[in-house]
């Protein structure tokens, strides 16, 4: 009720402030980080002006109605205390009876917080079903619970084998429903570099790589105010750059709460360390066999025992033996799995006998001071030279994969010299060394990250490393031999069902590859076939990065390498165009694949070559070459039965003729364009181009139907253009849909509500998917409309800020709409000397460039400046500037132009007691138009039209 209305309170007192609608605890203007409950528990305390609140009522209001222990509530407070820190006397408490909030708090009203709109493509949750119960952490699970709802950061830290992930999800799956958020999992225990800890996020929440390489800050922008709890997991190796995600999250999400599993702290702000206990374990002293039982630890042993299919009798001797063998593993669970595997073949007497001879190093001195990872060590020592030896080197082999992986790529992997791989991965499935996810059409397997690490080891030490990475790196090569072409036949969700859960193990032969001793042909061979993965999961940086070290690997005089050259450019030259300050660099990367292309001649890679290079001369301003290349790949495709390139090349040849300012043959070629959608496959074509054809088709035809003074079905081309491109899944695309049709055409139409929402859709869209470009621009437009909405000095402020932000990106062709809109802006704001300024460079800009689109509008606001009070006025300059951008708005075929245009004349005729005049022009004019009456120029014509009639 708070959120949804137009004020919000916010209490404050010395320093500190409670903002109920948006969960916020400031401390000097800077959010604390409090958990869920912790914080309705302060706002009840604050919302009762410092009167006692009994523990019952507190419970009653916070908890409503479910059943709680007396320590859930205190957990919550020892929160809130912690989060008030040197203030922390402010929550008093009366013994026995309840709290109160001390000191004077005032309340103050403030508008109401924007909404953020929820992510719809990003999944609830991402949890597995749990596959078997969790012995012994019943009271772990019911106090992780309490403390997620209390603490915004809850760390469970302790040693490998704990069971820190297991315990994490159970708690996850067991929040009560009141705890309405989003729970997802990231798995970090893949990366070998600290700096794809942002990527593992954004890729789990669905955040692509466009416009800029990802960054916490960029992932807690995506997030914004999205109920979530977060379980990143594994962080040991990577804990700094999750420290910094995780504090950057905390800090700017105010709903979401973040579960960490590592093997040491974070050491952030409002971070609760939950250190993991052991499992119960029976004492030294033998006990009798049913007191044994009670024992978690023992419980554990023993039911996955069973399960196993073991059958050793429950008496004395075996029930004594589970409990020094419980003991020796230290109540840790993952051990205590392994030795319970090991039942099916051994007594528990023989068990813990090799244990003992195992950890004799172990019992000498002070069993405190030894360290947990050297006891899980020896339990997977244990169990290694347990296996036979073709299940050890199975093992072995299978470490050199980083994440999940089919029985093809098993059975790559291992060589010749294992006979029956199916059967030996079976084998280590059974003894836990192996975990199956057989839920999908084809099973798949991963080695917990202890073991492999474990393992890699030993393959390291046995000296197959070498021949293992050389073999899955060859596998993954015709693995993904035949993924672009299937990219065009499946939907992208089921494409990267197939591919996309691999790119770990892509990333780690890539790593071998190209380093010492690896084969950096095999490492270009496989980033060519893997770049459809990079595409689909819109990893544009990670993209350019691996291109970019393939190209620089490559020999020439090896076979096969002009393709892999032809094929690497290509990938480069489209990481590079949407590249924050790289797009300049592309250019040289598309006339490589385009030489190349014709040199080996593939009409496919001199297709996207031409494509590639025309985009780049739009970006780069140079209209007059784009078009050349338009008409080249109009020429490469004119007798192709594909349909689809011809499509593609009436769509570079209108596009290009837009821009130029040919509306009426943009028209024509438009048209082309829209005759061939039928030919698409249903799906996004984003393949060879990189972006939805019938999308981007759409918006184009919009542009040039308003110009051409047919607003009406421009703007229904707008409405149905926004929810395709929402629809196709593509990011980039979508950015184009708003920014290039649905924002400038409803601007331009005068219908302000739309544009505004359109772009805070926009904005939205850019920091959930991180496109930097169309972010700036974003900002740009909504300065503009907050300066038509009549608010023009704050809409300057907007508009300038983002303008100075874009840089050299001003000068790409979006741009030129707030820049023109800023010199009206500059005007109205008593600035016409810089108004004249800007709208001068920009002209300028369009006589260099031959961007010809804007330009009446840039001379009628040239016009309208120059009739402004001051010592720029000059009515004659001014019925130049009018005159002239008539002339170009008829040239061009652009009569909404045309009557911007008249009724800037109209209005100096009026002023020059002219109304006749006035009246013939706008007349002229209006009456070519067949649509859109509705719009705002169209209302503003006839009411002066009236006017003027009536005079």
């Amino acid at each position: 009720m708070i959120a949804g209305s137009s004020q919000r309170p916010v209490y404050a007192s010395a320093g500190w402030e409670i903002d109920l609608a948006r969960r916020e605890l400031r401390s000097m203007g800077e959010p604390v980080p409090l958990g869920g409950r912790a914080f309705e528990i302060l706002a009840e305390l604050v919302q009762a002006g410092g009167e006692l609140v009994s523990k019952n009522d507190l419970t009653e209001r916070v908890w409503r109605g479910v059943f709680v222990e007396d320590s859930a509530l205190r957990v919550h407070v020892a929160a809130i205390r912690k989060a008030l820190g040197a203030d922390r006397d402010m929550l008093g408490t009366t013994v026995g009876r309840g709290y109160r909030l001390n000191g004077a708090w005032r309340v103050r009203q403030m508008g109401a917080p924007l909404q953020s709109a929820a992510p719809d493509l990003l999944p609830s949750t991402n949890i597995p079903t749990a596959s078997f119960d969790l012995i012994g952490r019943s009271t772990a699970i019911a106090h992780l619970c309490e403390l997620v709802s209390a603490y915004r950061v809850v760390s469970l830290v302790g040693p490998g084998g704990i069971g820190k992930t297991a315990l994490a999800l159970q708690a996850a799956r067991s929040l009560p429903a009141g705890f309405a958020a989003d729970r997802l999992l990231i798995e970090l225990a893949s990366l070998s570099d600290p700096a794809f800890v942002p990527s593992a996020v954004a890729g789990v929440l669905g955040i692509k790589l466009e416009g800029e390489e990802i960054s916490s800050e960029s992932v807690a922008r995506a997030i914004g105010a999205r109920q979530l709890l977060l379980i990143l997991d594994n962080c040991e190796h990577v804990v700094d750059e999750v420290a910094k995600l995780a504090e950057t999250i905390v800090s700017r999400c105010p709903q979401t709460t973040v579960i960490a599993t590592s093997r040491e702290a974070l050491r952030i702000d409002g971070e609760h360390v939950y250190r993991v206990p052991t499992l119960s374990v029976p004492p030294e002293p033998r006990l009798a066999p049913e007191a044994i039982c009670e024992y978690t630890a023992a419980d554990l042993f023993l039911t996955r025992a069973r399960a196993l299919g073991s059958s050793f009798a429950m008496d004395e001797e075996n029930l004594a033996a589970v409990a020094a063998i419980c003991r020796r593993l230290d109540g840790i669970p993952l051990a205590i799995e392994f030795a319970a595997a090991r039942a099916v073949m051994l007594t528990p007497p023989k068990i813990a006998a090799i244990l003992d001879d195992r950890f004799k190093f172990l019992t000498t001195g002070r069993r405190t001071a030894l360290p947990r990872q050297q006891t899980l060590r020896a339990t997977l020592d244990w169990s290694y030279d347990l296996l036979p030896k073709d299940e050890a080197r199975v093992l072995r082999q299978l470490s050199i994969f980083a994440g999940e992986f089919l029985l093809d790529a098993a059975i790559a992997v291992s060589g010749e010299h294992v006979s029956d791989v199916t059967g030996q991965l079976a084998n280590l499935v059974a003894k836990s060394l192996v975990v199956a996810d057989i839920r999908g059409d084809h099973p798949y397997y991963r080695l917990l990250d202890t073991t492999r690490a474990y393992a890699l080891e030993k393959l390291r030490a046995s000296g197959e490393y070498p021949d293992a990475a050389r073999r899955q790196a060859e596998y993954y090569c015709r693995f993904f031999a035949g993924a672009e072409s299937e990219s065009e036949l499946k939907p992208q969700p089921e494409w990267l069902a197939i591919y996309g859960r691999h790119i770990d193990n892509v990333r780690t032969s890539l790593d071998w590859a190209f380093s010492p001793g690896g084969d950096g042909q095999i490492g270009a061979a496989l980033t060519a076939v893997a770049i459809p993965l990079w595409v689909q999961m819109s990893l544009l940086a990670e993209c350019r990065e691996r291109t970019e070290l393939a190209l620089a690997s490559l020999d020439d005089a090896a076979a096969n390498a002009s393709r892999l050259r032809m094929q690497l450019s290509a990938a480069r030259g489209w990481s590079l165009m949407y590249g924050v300050g790289r797009a300049r660099e592309a250019g040289p990367a598309w006339a490589t694949t385009l030489r190349l292309a014709e040199q080996l001649g593939d009409s496919d890679y001199r297709l996207r070559a031409l494509w590639g290079q025309c985009i780049d001369q739009f970006n780069n301003g140079e209209f007059r070459k784009a078009l050349e290349f338009a008409h080249r790949f109009a020429d490469v495709v004119a007798d192709s039965s594909n349909s689809v390139d011809r499509m593609m090349a009436d769509r570079l040849l209108a596009t290009t003729l837009h821009y130029l300012g040919d509306q009426k043959l943009a028209h024509h070629h438009i048209g082309q364009t829209l005759s061939r959608l039928s030919d698409l496959a249903p799906k996004p074509q984003v393949v060879r181009f990189r972006f939805d054809l019938r999308s981007s088709a759409h918006y184009f035809h919009a542009r040039i139907l308003w110009l051409l003074g047919l607003a009406d079905r421009a703007l229904g081309v707008v409405a149905r253009n926004v929810e395709e491109g929402r629809a196709s899944g593509h990011a980039l695309t979508f950015c184009s849909v708003l920014g290039q049709g649905a924002c400038p055409i409803t601007f331009l139409a005068g219908d302000l509500d739309a544009a505004e929402s359109y772009c805070t859709l926009l904005i939205e869209h850019t920091e959930r998917h991180p496109i930097r470009l169309w972010n700036v621009w974003a900002h740009a437009f909504r300065g503009v409309v907050i300066a038509r909405r009549g608010a023009v000095a704050a809409g300057l402020a907007a508009l300038r800020k983002a303008l100075e932000l874009a840089g050299e990106a001003r000068y790409l062709p979006r741009f030129l709409l707030p820049l023109g809109e800023l010199a009206a802006c500059l005007g109205e704001a008593g600035e016409v000397s810089q108004g004249l300024a800007t709208i001068d460079e920009a002209l300028s800009r369009c006589d260099a460039r031959d961007e010809r689109w804007y330009e009446a509008e840039l001379l009628r606001i040239k016009g309208d400046l120059l009739l402004r009070a001051g010592a720029h006025r000059s009515v004659a300059a001014a019925e130049q500037a009018l005159d002239k951008a008539s002339e170009v708005a008829r040239g061009q075929g652009a009569l909404s132009w045309e009557l911007r245009t008249a009724i800037s004349l109209a209005g100096l005729r009026i002023s020059q007691d002219r109304p006749d005049e006035a009246h013939r022009i706008l007349t002229s004019v209006y009456g070519q138009f067949t649509e859109g009456f509705e719009t705002s120029d169209l209302r503003r014509a006839r009411a002066m039209m009236k006017q003027l009639s009536s005079g």
